[in-house]
């Protein structure tokens, strides 16, 4: 899936209404406003906030790091060796265990996101892992061996320094936690809010078996729809009917257009579309009366100069006028009042079995799994080129041989 492009100001603002009162174990996701690092360290305090011995902590880490902008992740990125940051005094030092690759890691490398923001920059945007070391006041939240989930930027490194009122405590370091933050989030905020859905509706998933794909069918499913969900493999498809979709479409064996005419004559209810381009006016063609297009990226253009698929719509008032249909843009910030809700009703579905997170370490790409942070320009080459079941991650490090909860 792809995350929206939203400025610095933006993320500030969306992170820091999250904030609320948080007690330790059962608050999610916060923002913080920047906290200067401080100068001077009382060594004579740190057994209590970094664990040297407990977790061996390196002295120097690799991490990934934006040279110039380029969508070309590979020419904008490269794997620098830098000390290990010593978190401030609201921040946690988290060594990662596994980082989330997202479509539009891309559009960060590229600068789409800040256009004041000038190389060299750090990149990757979600993390888990195990805290190692914290800040006097992020330790009245967190303490070292705790393991957290993150969404923030600099996520691709071997250590990662993380507010503490932006991680999020998780019981064990799986990295389908980390498909909840923004692949799972987007699709069950998405779906609630603009996707006004109704028992019996029929509703077209594209690009269903990746990131966020996976969740507007289960969650479109759990409303009493008949889902439809576009593929690009017999693989992909078998996983859809396992997750409940109703009508897999593998597209490079079926013609879309004709499968969707031939099959749903009275037109799509509800279509939650990430691909654009081609895809997207396509599904403009298949709305039914009344219909909805929830437009949540439009992965197809990302790599291009401009980021923006063709669009052919100097018809579209016409179509949607015809049909009394909309489309409606979701751009996740817009939606924090319902964020918090939205993630702890998730963990628990997941906790409780309900909720599939479908994580690909990449096992089936052609130099195998995804370890170490050499592998993320793989792990972004691969879910490019269609290959990824599920959310693509890296992973970053082993477990740790210490008595920590990783």
């Amino acid at each position: 899936m792809s995350i929206p492009m939203w400025t610095k100001s933006a993320r500030k603002a969306f992170l820091f209404s999250l904030v609320g009162s948080r007690t330790r174990g059962n608050d999610l996701l916060c923002g913080l406003l920047p906290v200067p690092r401080r100068p001077i360290i009382d060594m004579s305090y740190s057994a209590h906030f970094i664990d040297f011995k407990g977790s061996s902590i390196a002295s120097s880490m690799k991490k990934v790091i934006v040279n110039k902008l380029s969508p070309n992740f590979r020419e904008a990125a490269s794997v620098q060796t830098v000390p290990v940051p010593t978190p401030a005094d609201a921040d946690l030092l988290v060594r990662n265990r596994f980082v989330g690759i997202n479509a539009s890691d891309i559009n960060y490398s590229a600068g789409r996101y800040d256009p004041t923001v000038q190389p060299p920059f750090d990149a990757g945007f979600e993390g888990i892992g195990e805290v190692v070391g914290l800040g006097l006041s992020a330790s009245s939240r967190c303490t070292v061996g705790d393991t957290v989930a993150y969404f923030s930027s600099g996520a691709f490194a071997e250590y990662t320094v993380v507010p503490a009122k932006e991680s999020v405590p998780v019981p064990s370091a799986k990295p389908e936690f980390l498909t909840l933050l923004v692949s799972g989030a987007t699709a069950y905020i998405a779906l609630k809010r603009l996707g006004d859905l109704a028992k019996g509706e029929t509703v077209l998933v594209t690009a269903a078996a990746g990131g966020t794909g996976q969740f507007a069918v289960q969650f479109a499913k759990q409303a009493g729809c008949h889902v439809i969900g576009t593929c690009s493999s017999n693989e992909k498809a078998g996983f859809l009917r396992s997750i409940g979709c109703d009508r897999p479409i593998n597209y490079k064996a079926e013609d879309l257009a004709k499968t969707l005419k031939t099959e749903y004559p009275q037109g799509i209810d509800v279509v939650y579309e990430s691909v654009g381009g081609s895809t997207f006016e396509l599904a403009i063609n298949c709305l039914a009366k009344k219909g909805r297009l929830i437009v949540i990226g439009f992965i197809s253009g990302y790599q291009s100069a401009s980021g923006i698929p063709q669009f052919r719509g100097s018809t579209l008032p016409v179509k949607l006028l015809q049909k009394s249909a909309s489309i409606r843009g979701f751009f996740l910030p817009h939606f924090i009042s319902d964020y918090r809700e939205a993630l702890t009703r998730m963990m628990q579905m997941f906790a409780m079995g309900k909720l599939t997170c479908e994580v690909d370490y990449g096992d089936l790409a052609q130099e195998g799994r995804f370890v170490g942070l050499e592998s993320v320009f793989r792990a972004v080459d691969y879910m490019y080129a269609g290959k990824n079941l599920g959310k693509v991650v890296v992973e970053v490090a082993p477990p740790c041989n210490s008595n920590s909860k990783l």
